[in-house]
Formats: structure tokens, sequence, C-alpha cells
């Protein structure tokens, strides 16, 4: 499988190119921005994008999706519940000082439990809201992977002070969602650093003290 991870727009959303390595098709998650990376990772690979994958709405995941649906013609996955977040982008956009990203409706909604086929491999949509009220986390079992948008990260959590946000929710989400998962899944947050499961469970103080 072939799993570039990299950091677009001025907050440093990790974007996800996965793909099969046979087929050449390729799954993006959180093309946020710098639309120029994922195309140069894409044509570098020799890739096809089947699917755009969204963790949630905020700016920083969402921000180039329609860009990258139009030179792909892919369509975007994403969760209905965050459809509110869709029409506050002028004021998202207001928060980080930046132009307004063109956006739409998702053509799939990436509901709980949806069975995906990501990089040739059986990937399941975790609802995990908390963050905000649609957020998911990608889950891939045979290679032990969580894309775990910004529900879980290294050492913290996502806030939850935004419009969406609800910590009671995050925490159950946690708990109920991730947590279960097997100590040695491999989780790629929506910023920062990879981390597991195992060591979120022992060191994340969200986690110990919840």
């Amino acid at each position: 499988m072939i799993h570039e991870i990299f950091p677009v727009g001025p907050l440093a959303c990790n974007c996800s190119v996965l793909a099969d390595e046979t087929t050449r098709l390729a799954t993006v998650v959180d093309p946020g921005d710098d639309l120029n990376k994922i195309v140069e990772i894409l044509n570098r690979h020799q890739l096809t994008v089947e699917q755009i994958l969204i963790t949630h709405a905020h700016i920083d995941h969402v921000g180039g999706a329609v860009q990258l649906k139009r030179l792909t013609g892919a369509p975007i996955y994403m969760n209905q519940l965050d459809l509110p977040l869709l029409k506050m982008m002028e004021m998202q956009a207001g928060w980080l000082g930046v132009a307004v990203p063109e956006v739409a409706a998702p053509d799939v909604d990436a509901n709980d439990l949806l069975a995906l086929r990501i990089a040739g491999q059986s990937a399941q949509v975790l609802h995990t809201p908390g963050h905000t009220e649609g957020s998911i986390c990608l889950h891939l079992p045979a290679p032990q992977l969580l894309l775990a948008g910004d529900t879980l990260f290294a050492g913290s959590i996502g806030r939850t002070d935004l419009p969406g946000g609800d910590l009671r929710k995050i925490l159950g989400s946690l708990k109920e969602r991730l947590l279960p998962l097997p100590d040695d899944t491999r989780v790629i947050p929506g910023h920062g650093a990879a981390t597991t499961i195992g060591h979120e469970r022992e060191t994340n103080p969200f986690l110990t003290n919840s």
C-alpha cells in the first residue's frame, strides 16, 4: 500500500494519499489546501483518485476538496451532520484570515459504519462526534490503521470550543469507538505526529483521567 502523509495549509493539516500499488487507485483524505502538493504526489505515483474523504468540515480539512473533485472527477465523502459548518465557510475563513474556498455538499454521506475500500483494503467509517457533530475516523483493520481527523491527537484530543464541539460527546467517542481498537493500531491524527491507540490509552491525560 502506498501511503503519503503531508501537511497542507496554514494549520498544517495532515493530508493522506493512500493507494493500491497494483491498481494505482487512490483515496485522498482531508485535502484542506495546497492542491499542487497533492497533484505532485498523485502524478509521481501515477495514481487515479477514486474517492475524496473528509473527516470533518473545518476549513483546514475540506478547503481543497471541491478543487480536487474538479481535477479528478472523484466523489466527495463527508458526514452530512457537518453540513452546517460548510455554510459557515466565510466565518471560518475569517478566523484564519484566508480566502473563502469553494465548498459543496458531499456526494456521499459518510455515515457510521459505512464500508469502504481504501488502497485495496477494507475500511470502515467510525462516526466520532465531539470535535464537530459530523466528525468521522477511518479504520483500516488489516494494516491496523486509523485516520483520526481531529478526534484524537498524540497526547491530546480535538478542541470542543468551536461550533459543533461537545466535550462530553468527544470523550464518549474516544471511549466507545477508538479505545476498543487494538493497541498496535497506528493513529494518523489531523495534525501533528502519528501515535498508537496503546500509547494514547496509557499516556494521554484525556483518556487516562476519563
